[in-house]
């Protein structure tokens, strides 16, 4: 490791200690923004990378509620204001039992550069609870929603600071948490994106992160001359995520043969077609059922405890959760011919696992880049919004492609090497970076 990015993580290890996440996120970034921040003194003497790795603000509240057998249920809230150079803060909620401090600031700096990279004017932030909606009745959840956003609502506001979905929080918990703002503030405006679309939801907005993932796998491969069409595409997760990679590669000619969740995956080398994704989408939305259900219907295999990344295929998108390709499995990949990683989730892949992407000189897209298109389609709501309009599901398909187009231009500008080589990694640390802190610079010490 350079030791000037050794110094930097000792700083911030020291002051935030046994926030593992947190420090991998940072380190991934500091590999790339450091050399560069060296060639740009200004950013190293205002000090831009150690400010914009502390949280402007961090929130962490107690949420008690009842559930049906009338007993009170009590979990932590949290909303991690990271940055507002650039606009208010923007990132969504996430309600999963393994939410904690250091996965939130994790994400809440990941989205600061994120945000950045779409253009539009959003700062950055993350939020959620350790509560699970899994298994619990829509009473229960409503009730868990409704205490949540009874305290949440203090420190939010459409010019503030506009939570969206994350895991474990779709349309259902928007919902919820939408008519209690409403009921306490008295104000109908845009404080979440996500929402229904016949309460000022954005059409797009459910496949935005699947289709931009999509996107920009396939800007990615235009730089090589390839394209979907004839591709095998390895996918994992089965949430909203995954089902709209899937509908869009499909779309795009690939064959996506595999799905998981958090028990294992499916591998269907006859393609996932609309016919089955429909099944997919009525079985998780709804039914809320697991994958392996799949496998019994259309008589394929399932492979128990497992994750999809032994399949050959020669796209992959990661679109489940955190860390869930490590260097073996990246390995695997490349062994098994696949040259694009196009990432669904966030930080999907180890640093490990990325050192071999990148020393095989495959096509990578880091979650920051290509999964943006998410919070893109978030800020087109928000525009929405602001302007009291609706815009077409055309209208805002055509901007989610030109924004994920313009994130793969900023990359390449500046992750481009002298062999032409494009380390998107770098191309999107740096150029997120550079508007977030030539903002701060202007701003003064803020």
């Amino acid at each position: 490791m350079d030791p000037r990015v050794e110094q930097f993580m000792a700083q911030l290890i020291a002051k935030n200690p046994n926030e593992n996440e947190f420090h991998q996120a940072v380190q991934e970034v500091a590999e790339s923004l450091i050399p560069f921040i060296e060639e740009n003194p200004k950013y190293k003497h205002a000090k831009v990378l150690e400010r914009i790795a502390e949280p402007e603000r961090v929130i962490l509240f107690r949420v008690p509620w009842l559930d049906d057998k009338g007993e009170i249920q009590i979990n932590k809230g949290y909303r991690l204001e990271m940055n507002s150079a650039i606009g208010p803060y923007k990132g969504g909620l996430r309600f999963h039992p393994t939410v904690n401090l250091s996965i939130l600031k994790f994400l809440a700096f990941e989205q600061v550069l994120k945000n950045s990279l779409t253009t539009l004017p959003m700062g950055g932030g993350k939020g959620g609870s350790d509560f699970d909606p899994k298994g619990k009745s829509d009473n229960e959840v409503m009730r868990f929603c409704q205490s949540f956003m009874t305290e949440l609502c203090k420190h939010i506001g459409a010019n503030t600071d506009v939570p969206a979905g994350d895991i474990g929080v779709g349309g259902r918990e928007i919902g919820y948490m939408f008519g209690q703002y409403k009921r306490i503030r008295n104000e109908f405006v845009g404080v979440l994106t996500g929402k229904g679309i016949q309460y000022g939801g954005s059409l797009i907005r459910p496949e935005a992160t699947g289709y931009g993932a999509v996107y920009f796998a396939e800007e990615m491969m235009k730089t090589r001359g390839e394209s979907f069409k004839g591709k095998t595409v390895a996918v994992s997760g089965s949430g909203n995520v995954a089902q709209y990679a899937i509908e869009k590669a499909t779309q795009l000619g690939g064959k996506c043969v595999t799905l998981s969740d958090s028990a294992g995956f499916i591998h269907d080398p006859n393609g996932i077609d609309a016919e089955k994704l429909a099944y997919i989408m009525e079985l998780k939305n709804v039914k809320r059922g697991r994958i392996k259900e799949y496998a019994d219907k259309y008589g394929c295999e399932y492979y128990e405890g497992k994750r999809p990344w032994g399949i050959k295929c020669d796209v992959a998108l990661p679109s489940a959760t955190q860390n869930e390709i490590n260097e073996e499995d990246a390995k695997t990949l490349v062994a098994n011919g696949c040259f694009v990683v196009s990432e669904g989730a966030n930080m999907p892949s180890t640093p490990e696992a990325v050192e071999v992407y990148i020393k095989n000189k495959i096509l990578y897209g880091p979650g920051k880049a290509a999964n943006a298109g998410g919070v893109a389609v978030s800020g087109l709501e928000m525009s929405q919004n602001s302007l009291r309009l609706s815009w077409t599901r055309e209208e805002v398909d055509q901007r989610l492609h030109q924004i994920m187009k313009d994130i793969h231009a900023t990359c390449e500008k500046y992750g481009k090497d002298s062999e032409g080589f494009i380390n998107y990694v770098n191309g999107a640390n740096i150029g997120g970076f550079v508007k977030v802190a030539e903002a701060m610079l202007a701003q003064g010490a803020v």
